[in-house]
């Protein structure tokens, strides 16, 4: 049995200096297992379980709920640790914290505590909802999402609230962005009359964007406007901004100019189910070279977005609608259009260079398959 030990904050990696504790898992007093959840932290995108590094008792909680809270800095006090802890287990443990084939590994916890999945407590969390205040609705009484986002929304009636989590986030970022980056729009449609009902059409825009990075790398590039330095890349990784009640988030698709519609089609469903339940892992939300916003799926025709540096432009897609064309001698013709935004930081990439991208992208759209 070792004596008291303090767990810290760990390195989440990809530079992070800070997170927000968005929910306990565990109680002072609590007995728990190695590798039990321990605490939930949200990053700037995705929320991280923390497991416990070892077997023991919680003495304390050394960051309070909601708090910002350094690398580094203390999470627990365990009153004692060991590899093997026989006071919360139904049977024994391996040296390792391993339960045994067959053995049920049980932590304690206060009976009035509420159950409910991990990302459904870091909902509640976020928004500073107790999760003992609710009713819950699910199998035995669990709080589910729905309960969550019901209580927001009456919370949401009766004042103010804080921006914590995704939507803080977002708001500094965003403030950042447009505090450096010089914009420059540009808008177009393609024809995009030969597409059938079933073209996968946030699939298709990607793999048209692609070509569009192949046709003019200049929109591929990562710009640093401290030493204004460039660097155009050879891989295509697209941000696909993804909105959610919680605010934006943005998966990657990576090395799209690899991959054909199908195969990018299967991944773009498992990244935005990811999303949805909050499990998307920090390395699906890193390394965008360029972004992409599929408006249109929600409304919309043409819009001025946002470039999130390093990257250097975003892709934005209105709504298909018809619209009737000059057809030669015939006279006219109903085509079916797709409004393309291009919103480029004009530091790095030129009006041309825009417009060879566009002209591409518009090309490629403009096929069958």
């Amino acid at each position: 049995m070792a004596a008291e030990q303090t767990f810290v904050l760990p390195d989440l990696g990809e530079g992070l200096s800070e997170a927000e504790i968005v929910a306990w898992h565990v109680a002072e007093g609590d007995h728990v297992v190695a590798d039990q959840p321990l605490v939930s932290v949200e990053t700037d995108k995705a929320v991280v379980e923390i497991p416990s590094p070892w077997s023991g008792r919680i003495a304390r909680l050394l960051a309070e709920l909601h708090a910002r809270i350094a690398v580094g800095a203390p999470l627990a006090l365990f009153g004692e640790t060991a590899g093997t802890d026989t006071g919360t287990v139904v049977g024994s443990l391996t040296p390792g914290g391993v339960a045994d084939a067959g053995v049920t590994v049980r932590a304690s916890r206060p009976a009035s505590r509420p159950r409910a999945a991990p990302a459904v407590r870091a909902l509640a969390a976020s928004h500073r909802i107790d999760l003992a205040s609710l009713t819950g609705s699910g199998p035995d009484g669990e709080v589910t999402r729905a309960d969550v986002e019901r209580a927001v929304a009456d919370l949401e009636t009766v004042g103010a609230v804080p921006l914590s989590g995704v939507r803080r986030a977002m708001a500094v970022r965003m403030a950042e962005a447009g505090a450096t980056v010089v914009p420059a729009t540009m808008t177009d449609e393609a024809d995009v009359t030969a597409w059938t009902q079933q073209t996968p059409i946030t699939a298709r825009l990607v793999l048209a964007l692609a070509a569009g990075c192949a046709a003019e790398p200049a929109l591929n590039a990562s710009f640093d406007g401290q030493v204004m330095t460039r660097r155009l890349n050879t891989a295509v990784h697209v941000g696909l901004a993804a909105d959610t009640r919680d605010g934006l988030f943005v998966p990657v698709l990576h090395d799209v100019n690899a991959a054909n519609a199908e195969t990018i089609s299967i991944r773009l469903e498992t990244l935005l189910e990811a999303v949805a339940a909050r499990t998307i892992a920090p390395d699906a939300l890193r390394g965008a070279t360029i972004s992409l916003s599929n408006f249109g799926m929600l409304g919309g025709l043409f819009a001025s977005l946002v470039v999130v540096p390093p990257q250097v432009a975003i892709l934005g897609s209105g709504r298909i609608h018809a619209r009737v064309v000059p057809d030669g001698d015939s006279g006219f013709a109903t085509r079916r259009v797709l409004p393309l935004s291009l919103t480029f930081d004009h530091r790095a990439v030129t009006g041309g260079e825009a417009a060879r991208f566009l002209a591409a992208v518009i090309a490629h759209l403009a096929t069958a398959s």
